[in-house]
């Protein structure tokens, strides 16, 4: 089965659908970090996965990418980037909060915000089971393994 990724700027269903997903997406991730009072909840991992999809929607609707797919590259490219300044203010200010020596906190919370840029990105190709896989699998490292360095 191949994807298309380019998409026609008058398909809204599939656009829906694709920017939907990136919010389901977010939410599930974000429900997680809600759930243990991080700063970076629901609301800020869904707006990321949403942004990261429309981000990788415009060049697919706009036609940039049916003969060449270096604006798609470039659009993923800024994206990691970008979302990397949000990680980086996460963990800046978990660090600055409690004291004044130096501190590194929000590292996951910082790689929540980051998986979901990637994922937003999956869903505004189209590639919604990488999407919900990921974010299924995001969910589990999240719970999962925090319960294992707990025991040990």
């Amino acid at each position: 089965m191949s994807t298309t990724y380019y998409l026609s700027s008058n398909d809204w269903l599939n656009i829906s659908i694709r920017l939907g997903t990136a919010l389901l997406i977010g939410a599930i991730i974000g429900l997680e970090r809600e759930v243990r009072h991080k700063p970076a909840g629901l609301r800020t991992h869904m707006l990321v996965s949403l942004g990261s999809a429309i981000f990788t929607v415009i060049p697919l609707a706009s036609g940039l990418v049916e003969s060449h797919l270096d604006p798609l590259s470039r659009v993923i490219q800024g994206i990691a980037a970008g979302v990397g300044f949000l990680g980086a203010g996460e963990i800046v200010r978990e660090s600055s909060q409690q004291s004044q020596h130096m501190e590194i906190r929000g590292l996951t919370s910082a790689a929540a915000i980051w998986v979901s840029a990637a994922l937003g990105v999956a869903a505004g190709c189209g590639l919604w089971q990488v999407g919900l896989i990921g974010a299924l699998l995001t969910f589990v490292v999240l719970n999962l393994f925090k319960k294992l360095i707990r025991h040990n």
